[in-house]
């Protein structure tokens, strides 16, 4: 399958989006909902690009939107840049101080937020949730409320047996909103209910994973790769 983008005739397989064709060939298209080991999302809107098809430019989200033969995509036209930026603006009115999103503001060359919110480092880009369910298999949490209300938690903010307490949603998550004090020694800054259910068994890696030890997040006997404590120290 042939496709030209930012004027460069590239060659993808059947099935590729235009995020995934694009970076396979060098093209930088920023993303924060994206993780190539679950299903596209197209929440944070960062990766828009425009495309023709044969019925004119328009701008979608590359993560979702596949490839198809003879399609023409700009990954940096204005129209492109300025829709990042909104969004990158949107982000700052609540999350400013998170690096991810200071870089990103940096890089499209946005100052300051025209917009002001309280401020909260969950973006909400879903990716904790996702794994949760696409990864783990469990779905300990979700995106509940509308609106501005909006937020992650259990469904109905039901005490739940699900949480396997893997962290898997501290180390996916992109700014940092979730940390691996807030789920261990009884914490419950992220899941927010009080449980005595024993810890279930991962399908991943097929060990019962304890966060009873307050100073080291344990799987059985051994300790979790350095990434994770490096991350819960930052």
């Amino acid at each position: 399958m042939r496709l030209e983008i930012d004027g460069n005739e590239i060659e993808t397989k059947p099935g590729r989006t235009v995020l995934t064709a694009a970076r396979e060939h060098g093209f930088e298209i920023p993303t924060l909902c994206f993780h190539e080991a679950l299903e596209p999302f197209a929440a944070c809107r960062l990766c828009m690009v425009e495309v023709d098809a044969g019925r004119g430019w328009q701008l979608v989200a590359s993560c979702a939107y596949p490839c198809a033969e003879d399609l023409k995509v700009r990954t940096h036209s204005e129209p492109v840049l300025r829709s990042r930026r909104t969004t990158v603006e949107l982000l700052m009115a609540s999350a400013s101080e998170v690096p991810v999103i200071r870089q990103l503001a940096e890089q499209l060359g946005v100052d300051s937020p025209r917009f002001n919110m309280e401020a909260d480092d969950c973006i909400l880009c879903g990716l904790c949730v996702r794994a949760c369910a696409e990864i783990v298999g469990v779905s300990a949490i979700s995106v509940i409320n509308r609106g501005i209300d909006k937020k992650v938690s259990t469904p109905f903010l039901i005490a739940s047996n699900e949480c396997i307490e893997c962290g898997t949603c501290v180390l996916i998550c992109p700014t940092g909103a979730i940390q691996l004090e807030d789920i261990i020694g009884g914490k419950t800054d992220v899941h927010t209910w009080e449980s005595e259910f024993d810890a279930q068994e991962c399908r991943i890696c097929g060990q019962n994973h304890s966060f009873t030890d307050h100073e080291i997040l344990r799987v059985e006997d051994e300790p979790v790769p350095e990434r994770a404590l490096d991350r819960s120290q930052s």
